[in-house]
């Protein structure tokens, strides 16, 4: 096991993505002061009511900079389509050299089982790269690696086909006022795009506080839903008392096509369980 610090990529369809499902072990990483790098395989072109595909991606790459800044993290925006990306070889190979660049030691992506095609296809990618990272002759202008990273699925609630099963647990309720201030930076999806989508966008609100308040009333029942979800395994991890107590969480489970994640790569990758 190394005894450096861990780093972490994220690899997310959209900007946003990261910080919807994994802004509390991102707020983790970084708090002490972990390696943290977000791409957004998509330019995130489609997301809005009023924005045009031509004006839209400078607009979320504004905004995933300003969370960049806010958390001390690099994040990248690709310029693949919103919408209609393909795990195509090119794509793949993109993400085998950024594997194999940053040397994560965990990676986090989407599942394939998700109600977005976007989603589905770079959690696709990553499973398709994971094991070529370490071939040497795979997109040959890159060293390859000795060892594939952990890869993690982010938290998802989808329960058909496949529901997710959670191989590590975290307890976020210490990380939700980052989680939400890293939201806010996507303004045009949390107070437009998304609340015109679920047909509340009535109810946002004009002032910057009232918003922030809002935005966490409507993020929470997300994550207090996903520590519900998977109470038994919050309580097998942090006791029963803790467990019970837990009223956000992050859950992740382990891909089996990347590297296993033993016990001691446990404690090192998700430092939140020695806490």
């Amino acid at each position: 096991m190394s005894t450096n610090p861990p780093r972490m990529l994220v690899l997310g369809a959209h900007p946003d993505d990261a910080e919807f499902h994994s802004g509390g072990l991102i707020s983790i990483y970084r708090e002490r002061g972990y390696a943290v790098k977000i791409v957004s395989v998509t330019n995130g072109g489609a997301g809005h009511h009023q924005r045009t595909a031509a004006e839209l991606p400078a607009i979320r790459t504004q905004e995933a900079t300003a969370v960049a800044r806010l958390i001390g993290a690099e994040y990248e925006v690709w310029e693949y389509p919103d919408g209609a990306l393909q795990p195509t070889l090119e794509v793949r190979h993109r993400i085998i050299r950024e594997i194999r660049n940053y040397a994560p030691d965990l990676v986090l992506t989407h599942r394939l089982n998700d109600y977005h095609p976007d989603h589905r296809a770079v959690g696709q990618l990553v499973q398709d790269a994971s094991y070529l990272v370490t071939v040497p002759l795979v997109a040959p202008d890159t060293t390859s690696l000795r060892k594939d990273p952990v890869v993690a699925y982010m938290p998802d609630l989808f329960t058909k086909p496949n529901p997710l099963h959670p191989d590590v647990v975290v307890d976020i309720m210490e990380y939700m006022e980052r989680i939400v201030a890293m939201l806010a930076c996507h303004r045009s999806q949390v107070y437009e795009w998304l609340p015109y989508n679920r047909g509340i966008l009535d109810q946002v609100p004009a002032d910057d506080k009232e918003k922030l308040d809002w935005l966490n009333g409507w993020f929470s029942p997300r994550a207090r839903a996903v520590a519900n979800r998977f109470r038994a395994r919050l309580v097998e991890v942090f006791g029963e008392r803790r467990g019970n107590a837990i009223e956000f969480a992050e859950a992740y489970e382990i891909s089996e096509y990347a590297s296993d994640l033993d016990d001691a790569e446990r404690t090192r990758l998700f430092p939140c369980l020695n806490s």
